[in-house]
């Protein structure tokens, strides 16, 4: 525990990593509103509590990411505000803290100091991410699969075979099959599909889902520049000629070394692989050619979650699949 008035993120994800619950008190002992910072349920979720007096009830939030609830404890009246997307979290970290800091800096009440972030945020949380954290775990499960890849194949020829941050309709595209990798950082196996040819083998070419599961890994965690720096050392070293190639695909995919960047992740399971016809898809045959044609996008969600992986995948690299 602290009694500092701000937690640093790094103080967190260490007892995010290690799924551990602790209470960050952050008002004064004798100090009313109690304000405290809670990793809480087995160190899966963040919250900030608010005590609250007789005549107050929590505010309202009208926001599907951010739930704010009643709670008792230690015989006093909390109000509760947490997130219901575990991708957000460390962004929902310093939302917690710029609401704790009206509150215990600059005197407001839970009312105000909730709606004053809330608006104050509101230009940010509205506006599409940049480089979301969906887009950083799908990046780092690009390039883990690549290291994988690299031990096998050799470094030029791993370059040379990933090919989604060209736009590709598949990520990888190996001697003889391709393959398709999805990353979560959910506890199920639920991924996002982009488009009926995503999960559709190109003609002659077997094409393996591959789906990945990462969690909060603490201090021992990988952040994704440790995985791009990583990779660029490697090839470097074993295959200079593809260095070049590398970062302009490590651009094509959004990285930029400016990015700010201190979220670890480690895998939470072996990856899964199946072959496309063992994934829940959408079949563009059940389309009539006259529909389809007017459909411009389709997007959807599978769940993976308790398929059992295909007998006899085309490479063992991903058996030890961990972050470069």
């Amino acid at each position: 525990m602290t009694d500092s008035k701000y937690v640093p993120w790094v103080e967190v994800e260490y007892f995010l990593g290690k799924g551990q619950a602790t209470t960050f008190p952050l008002s004064s002992p004798s100090s009313h509103p109690e304000v405290s910072y809670v990793v809480g349920h087995g160190g899966q979720e963040i919250s900030l509590h608010v005590e609250l007096d007789r005549k107050h009830r929590p505010p309202r939030s009208s926001m599907p990411t951010i739930r704010i609830d009643q709670i008792a404890e230690r015989g006093m009246r909390l109000a509760r505000i947490r997130t219901t997307q575990v991708t957000l979290m460390r962004d929902f970290h310093d939302l917690l803290s710029a609401i704790a800091d009206r509150i215990v800096t600059h005197g407001r009440t839970l009312d105000q100091a909730y709606a004053e972030t809330i608006r104050a945020w509101n230009a940010l949380l509205n506006r599409p991410h940049g480089f979301s954290t969906e887009k950083r775990i799908g990046l780092m499960g690009e390039l883990a699969v690549l290291n994988c890849l690299a031990q096998e194949y050799g470094w030029t020829t791993a370059v040379e075979s990933w090919r989604g941050p060209e736009g590709e309709e598949h990520d990888f595209g190996l001697p003889g099959f391709d393959f398709e990798v999805k990353t979560t950082a959910s506890e199920q196996r639920r991924h996002t599909i982009h488009g009926v040819g995503q999960l559709t083998p190109t003609p002659g070419r077997p094409l393996w889902f591959v789906s990945l599961q990462f969690t909060r890994g603490g201090s021992h965690g990988r952040t994704l520049a440790d995985c791009v720096r990583a990779v660029q050392t490697s090839v470097a070293e074993h295959a200079p000629a593809s260095l070049h190639r590398l970062d302009n695909k490590l651009a094509a995919a959004g990285w930029s070394d400016d990015l700010p960047d201190d979220e670890r992740w480690t895998p939470r399971t072996q990856p899964l692989l199946l072959d496309a016809s063992a994934v829940p898809r959408l079949d563009p045959k059940v389309l009539p050619t006259s529909v389809s044609e007017r459909i411009s996008n389709i997007q959807y969600t599978i769940d993976a979650t308790g398929l059992l992986p295909t007998v006899a995948p085309p490479s063992t690299a991903l058996d030890e699949l961990r972050l470069p």
